[in-house]
């Protein structure tokens, strides 16, 4: 759970629920639900979940960040367009964080 405080600035709810589930919110509305189970997760290839940043100094910051924190970069994009980062979470989960200039609100790059 730290670590979505610390990267993404959610903010967790002060007990757990019954069940053992944390609930994390962020100041977009957006929340996490997380918790310990016995089995493990299979996921396909593909999955992962993202965050829009506003522009594509922002994803380059983040990135450089990523990589000076040692999290592994599973992958990077830095194209006029569409710049990203992907990495792994401490669980092995892959989030990426990125800017795309085709997104309706997107700040446009002062580097394309």
């Amino acid at each position: 759970m730290r670590f979505y405080e610390r990267w993404f600035g959610f903010v967790r709810e002060p007990e757990p629920r019954e069940d053992g589930v944390w609930i994390l919110h962020d100041a977009s509305g957006f929340s996490l639900a997380i918790g310990q189970i016995d089995e493990p997760v299979v996921l396909p290839p593909f999955f992962h979940f993202g965050r829009g940043a506003d522009t594509a100094d922002d994803v380059r910051g983040f990135r450089d960040r990523v990589d000076a924190d040692g999290l592994e970069i599973v992958d990077r994009w830095d194209e006029p367009d569409y710049v990203s980062v992907k990495f792994r979470d401490p669980d092995g989960y892959v989030i990426e964080v990125g800017w795309d200039a085709q997104r309706p609100d997107a700040v446009p790059s002062d580097t394309s």
